[in-house]
């Protein structure tokens, strides 16, 4: 948490404006601050500034959970991990008073024009990196579960002769991009799938299954703006649609049985045990 819609949700109103902030796209930096030195992986926080400043922010994307802005020369790279969060701001108040920072703010981007990006994260284990070369951090990463390049068959491909239980493998970065605890336990229940079946036990038509729910889920993310559970992440809705995530001992939506919950891979893991039966 942040997952894939909560990033894609962020990414598009950097782009377009929104989530009570204007657009950072088109901007010119005049430089940045680190307020806590750890959030930044490179460069040294000594020459973090002094790169960013005059280039322009030209765009912002997402691969997987990884926040993608392309500056003239450099990319920033921004992983929000368990509890970061991205808030676009004027300096200045209203009356002319410098905006105080928010409590757990870790790193800013500061544009010419009296707007900051700020990073906020309570748990510290946001991280970001100034590169030249984006994939030298990204070329781990699996498919986007949302190209068109993504199929089931790929997936079938990603999943064959692997043992390991499917719920762990799906939070796998390099199986697939994006996911994370709460959409795989979503797409796992919208599939009939328990998390424990080891994925070479896995059906064609099973697969082909997940591979829907998968999409179906995360585009449900997006189109409610992703999920906003305690203090993480602002604006979301789809917390009020879940199927079995954090829904311990109120009833699944399909069955009516109550829904259960196990630790899978050090994951607090929920599903139905009438419509995910474990494999018998």
């Amino acid at each position: 948490m942040p997952e894939l819609p909560e990033v894609e949700t962020i990414v598009r109103a950097l782009k377009a404006g929104g989530r009570e902030g204007p657009p950072a796209v088109g901007r010119v930096l005049a430089g940045g601050q680190v307020l806590w030195e750890r959030t930044l992986v490179t460069p040294l926080a000594s020459q973090f500034s002094q790169r960013l400043r005059g280039q322009t922010l030209a765009e912002a994307s997402r691969r997987g959970k990884f926040i993608q802005l392309s500056l003239t020369q450099d990319t920033l790279l921004i992983h929000l991990r368990m509890s970061g969060d991205l808030r676009v701001e004027p300096v200045t108040t209203d009356e002319g008073t410098p905006r105080p920072l928010a409590t757990h703010d870790r790193l800013l981007l500061l544009f010419d024009d009296d707007i900051r990006l700020a990073l906020n994260d309570p748990r510290k284990f946001g991280r970001v990196w100034l590169v030249t070369d984006p994939n030298e951090i990204l070329s781990a990463l699996g498919p986007e579960p949302l190209d068109s390049a993504f199929t089931a068959a790929d997936l079938a491909v990603r999943l064959k002769g692997r043992q390991r239980a499917i719920k762990p493998l799906l939070l796998d970065q390099t199986v697939v991009a994006g996911l994370g605890n709460i959409y795989t336990d979503e797409a796992l229940h919208l599939a009939k799938i328990h998390p424990l079946t080891p994925a070479a036990a896995l059906t064609v038509l099973e697969i082909e299954h997940l591979w829907l729910s998968i999409r179906s889920v995360l585009q449900e993310g997006i189109q409610s703006n992703g999920a906003s559970i305690d203090w993480v992440y602002r604006g979301g809705d789809f917390q009020n649609h879940f199927r079995a995530y954090g829904r311990k001992g109120q009833p699944c939506p399909v069955c009516g049985t109550l829904i259960e919950r196990i630790i899978v891979g050090q994951r607090g893991t929920h599903f139905c045990p009438v419509c995910q039966p474990p494999q018998r």
